[in-house]
């Protein structure tokens, strides 16, 4: 199967639909004598892309008008030009342009230049065909109008099973295409057919699901550098640890260079896992308890332990550091920022700013004062539904850890920082107040100050340390995830924005 005759870096003039950016010299180098057929297929792609991607749950840039396109590459990883009832596969690398939300300092993209608009890149994979089966209707894109594809009906190629089995197809057979390079732990035995199924519940990336023995994740929005979801279950993995399910195989990309200098590092577009069958998300668990009443203290002190087991496996597979006063009082400062920015958004934030302000100042004193803690990776997005129990033959429960890609809205570079453990403590302290509240608990706080204690001390247990011991700490890390949630539920889900804000007026009360 040839890489597809569109190369990297294209671009085409303005027209009544969002435009794209004219590429650096070096990915204009890279495009070669391609360049018209790329400039031609995202022409004919752009109008579509402008509808389509802003609906899609992945997408980042929400609210905020797209305004052009630029193509990273195109790889056909099934011929695309042939008519008929075949399906084509395209793989498309794409930079979506957008004005800087206000008040936002970081990059996240494709290593490209920056200046009054950001763009993020996109992995988009797009079947094409003649015409669309009735099945496949939901999944329509669009069809182009004149480049490569005119004529054709392009959709999202996961709802297709012959095009995502393909996907499974390249990575147990691994080896290179075009800019893509397709990997296989050489342990690893990948069936030649095993029927895929898209998780059609919403999360920031794409899984497939194939038969009951693998699940691959595909990163949506990327950047260069290793994803932490590969990258830490690999390295959990030498050390031994079970508690997270190993990478099978992954595929990455190369993006062009766009200036002298080392080369970009790669983009990580997906991991292939095992399926842990028979399991269950915390969350799920968590709920089915509260439906009917039951104590979850057994399974948080258990999920605490076996949260311990991570942390400490990781901090003897990667490297530590010490967080001191510049540290400290640089990591009191983010969160600082982090609320006045998310209560210029949200006003119901502003009565408590003080006391908030005030948690974060605890943690910088502490920092002059001489104190010091440990930082290391960690999960970096750590909640119930991050967690799964899977009942053995004899019906005993593993915890395992899944999904350590970290907030997908932060920076690749921060996501793979050395931080205190404690933030992951607080990431599920959190979780634990949500299912309280989603499950109506008629005493929601009792309930999650049952099971946070619990969940505590299982962590304490495993690791020598118990993280209520270090309370500026915890209360900063934890207050500093309450004010994500307030803005993140005033943006997408206003109506659970009571919960965090419940714990808004009490981290903010517990300080004062």
């Amino acid at each position: 199967m040839p890489e597809a005759s569109f190369s990297r870096g294209a671009h085409h003039p303005p027209t009544a639909v969002p435009r794209a950016e004219p590429p650096s010299p070096a990915v204009r180098a890279a495009a070669g004598s391609g360049d018209t057929g790329s400039a031609a297929l995202l022409a004919s792609l752009a109008p579509l892309l402008a509808e389509w991607l802003p609906r899609q749950r992945w997408f980042a840039g929400k609210g905020r008008p797209v305004t052009g396109f630029a193509l990273v590459s195109a790889t056909q990883l099934l011929p695309c030009a042939a008519r008929g009832a075949t399906p084509g596969l395209l793989h498309l690398l794409i930079r979506a342009q957008q004005p800087e939300p206000p008040g936002h300092r970081h990059g996240f993209g494709c290593g490209h230049r920056r200046g009054a608009a950001a763009s993020d890149c996109y992995q988009i994979l797009l079947g094409v065909r003649s015409t669309l089966p009735p099945p496949l209707a939901h999944a329509l894109v669009g069809r182009p109008s004149g480049g490569p594809l005119d004529g054709r009906t392009v959709y999202e190629a996961l709802f297709d099973p012959r095009l995502a089995g393909l996907l499974l197809e390249r990575l147990r057979v691994p080896g290179r295409l075009g800019p893509l390079r397709f990997v296989r732990e050489p342990s690893t035995v990948i069936p030649s057919v095993l029927a895929p199924r898209l998780m059609t519940a919403e999360q920031s990336n794409s899984s497939v699901i194939y038969g009951d023995t693998f699940i691959l994740k595909l990163f949506r929005r990327v950047s260069p550098g290793t994803n932490p979801d590969l990258e830490l279950p690999l390295a959990l993995a030498h050390t031994g640890c079970t508690r997270v399910p190993a990478p099978a195989a992954w595929f990455e990309a190369e993006p062009p260079a766009e200036s002298a200098g080392p080369p970009p590092e790669p983009f990580t577009l997906g991991v292939l896992q095992p399926y842990l069958t028979g399991s269950t998300d915390g969350w799920r668990l968590a709920l089915d308890a509260l439906a009917v009443h039951d104590d979850f203290t057994d399974a948080a002190r258990a999920l605490g332990h076996a949260t311990a087991e991570v942390h400490l496996a990781m901090a003897r597979a990667l490297p530590t550091s010490v967080l001191r006063r510049p540290q400290l009082e640089h990591l009191a400062a983010a969160m600082s920022e982090r609320l006045d920015s998310a209560a210029a958004a949200v006003p119901a934030l502003q009565p408590y700013r003080a006391a908030l302000h005030g948690a974060y100042e605890d943690l910088a004193a502490l920092g002059r004062a001489g104190r010091t803690w440990a930082a290391q990776r960690i999960h970096g997005d750590l909640h119930l539904g991050q967690a799964l129990l899977t009942t053995g033959a004899g019906g005993e429960g593993r915890w395992s850890l899944i999904d350590f890609e970290g907030e997908p809205s932060r920076p690749l570079a921060e996501r793979r920082r050395p931080q205190p453990p404690v933030r992951d403590i607080a990431g599920m302290l959190r979780s634990f107040d949500y299912a309280a509240a989603v499950g109506k608990h008629e005493n929601p706080q009792e309930w999650a100050g049952r099971t946070r204690a619990a969940y505590c001390a299982g962590y304490a247990d495993a690791s020598g340390t118990d993280p209520r011991a270090e309370p500026q700490l915890l209360r900063a890390h934890e207050t500093d995830k309450a004010v994500y949630e307030v803005l993140y539920e005033a943006r997408h889900r206003p109506d659970w924005l009571s919960v965090p804000m419940t714990a808004i007026r009490r981290l903010a009360g517990a300080r004062t």
